[in-house]
């Protein structure tokens, strides 16, 4: 039978935390006989003072991290004088010590196998710190339990976040890169990323990118959120290139339901106000069947669970991707998300976490991540064309900067004093942040009874590529 825990028990303190005094030994040591390659063996294997358990070793290690970073020499002298003036010398066991190191350590070829072995236990220790923190905070914690879960996962992500090295050979990056290229001559396509369905978008965009964060902005009841849902559906269709992609949308607004209803009737061309109103015709039932139909193939997963903790939607994308192999996220919206932890600095700063996460969701992900944002008030009081720019995204500049790209989605038709303003389907993109390539102009019709994005019709666009380059 297995034991049982009291409850309000907590791990067993009379363990010793893991480690290896031989390995440890080895390391100071290995840097005593040769410091300038050992020492940096240590640094580019994030070898921290932390790292050492005993005591006098982790006294030892800082001073030799010091004398290195001051660029002196190490050896038995050196490091038993700067010991000595700062009073230290006796607190690790004297010079005594220093020379039984040397001694016990006949050569520094096998410095890299201690290095491992003092770096593992290091890392078994914090395992079991995060561990008893998430144990102590299950027993005294108030609040929603699964935004307790999403910190707790986050805090073994970072552990394991920092194992990773970041330095990347120069060689295989170039190789890299030139496959990437030789790919796209070989395609004749010219995307590099993934297509979002619409192509005069995705001549600017190049389709949408790995671990880039993407900004669709606009004022209310402009159709940002049918945009989205459109290109969302269009990837886990595979329009554009006949390959269908898993796709993950957080709706922190519509409830699952409401945006099934909108992408099948969407899909289906029918208009969803007329069933409401009781009338659905042979044509429009038979429309609506064979669009759920399709609908029901795509590898599409919806989660509307409202008032997300920033962490924990990134916990739950993190799952999903594993389970389901998620390729495109797409958020409903970034204002509705929280991150509590900023909250009580203001909403700015709020936001600029929030931002901050999402954009290490996407390169931790290797995904393109699209987040729906609210833009201010800003466009409609500057003048009465209301264009918004970029400075209008709603909370915080760190939105703007964190974000790869930034669209910027308006109607003409919402503003009588617009030159287009006669043209009710009009509805244009504005790419006015393009990190990796240019900004442009692109030009969609959207019908307004079907909630749907299309590509403009040839000669009704100013040119092929949407709008005027600038």
């Amino acid at each position: 039978m297995a034991s049982q825990i009291a409850p309000g028990s907590t791990i067993r303190s009379d363990r010793i935390p893991p480690y290896s005094e031989e390995a440890e030994r080895g390391v100071l040591g290995s840097a005593l006989l040769d410091a300038a390659h050992v020492m940096d063996w240590c640094v580019e294997r994030q070898l921290i003072v932390e790292s050492f358990f005993i005591h006098s070793h982790q006294v030892l290690f800082e001073t030799l991290l010091a004398m290195t970073h001051d660029g002196q020499p190490i050896d038995l002298l050196t490091v038993g004088d700067r010991l000595r003036g700062m009073s230290l010398l006796d607190e690790i066991g004297g010079a005594l010590f220093l020379e039984q190191l040397v001694d016990s350590t006949p050569t520094s070829a096998h410095a890299g196998f201690y290095i491992d072995i003092v770096r593992q236990k290091h890392l078994l220790r914090r395992i079991i710190e995060r561990s008893r923190d998430a144990i102590e905070n299950c027993y005294g914690f108030d609040d929603d339990a699964f935004s307790l879960l999403g910190r707790v996962e986050q805090s073994f992500f970072e552990i394991a976040d920092q194992q990773r090295s970041t330095v990347h050979p120069w060689n295989k990056l170039v190789k890299d890169v030139m496959g990437e290229f030789e790919q796209i001559a070989q395609s004749k396509k010219g995307l590099t990323g993934i297509p979002t369905g619409y192509k005069d978008l995705d001549n600017v965009l190049l389709g949408l990118q790995p671990k880039d964060m993407l900004i669709l902005a606009a004022r209310p009841s402009m159709g940002k959120t049918a945009l989205a849902l459109n290109i969302a559906e269009n990837i886990a269709l595979g329009k554009g290139d006949h390959t269908p992609r898993s796709v993950a949308v957080f709706s922190l607004e519509m409830s699952a339901e409401s945006l099934v209803r909108r992408m099948i009737c969407s899909h289906a061309r029918v208009c969803m106000h007329e069933i409401h109103k009781g009338f659905l015709s042979t044509t429009n039932h038979q429309l609506l069947t064979q669009a759920a139909s399709a609908l029901m193939k795509a590898p599409l997963y919806i989660d509307d669970t409202a008032g997300l903790e920033a962490l924990e939607l990134r916990s739950r994308a993190r799952r999903m991707k594993r389970k389901f192999g998620i390729q495109f996220i797409v958020i409903d919206y970034l204002q509705m998300l929280n991150y509590s932890q900023f909250a009580k600095e203001g909403r700015q700063r709020e936001t600029a976490a929030i931002s901050g996460t999402l954009k290490a969701m996407a390169k931790e992900l290797e995904v393109p991540v699209l987040v729906l944002s609210q833009l201010s008030r800003a466009p409609e009081t500057r003048d009465k064309l209301a264009v918004p720019k970029l400075s209008d995204l709603r909370d915080s500049g760190s939105i703007e900067q964190d974000a790869d790209v930034v669209c910027l989605l308006r109607r003409p038709c919402k503003y009588p004093n617009d030159k287009n303003a006669d043209d009710e389907r009009l509805a244009i993109v504005d790419v006015a942040k393009h990190r990796n390539g240019p900004t442009d102009e692109v030009y969609l019709n959207f019908d307004a009874d079907y909630t749907r994005f299309e590509d403009r019709a040839f000669g009704v666009d100013q040119d092929h590529s949407g709008g005027s380059s600038t």
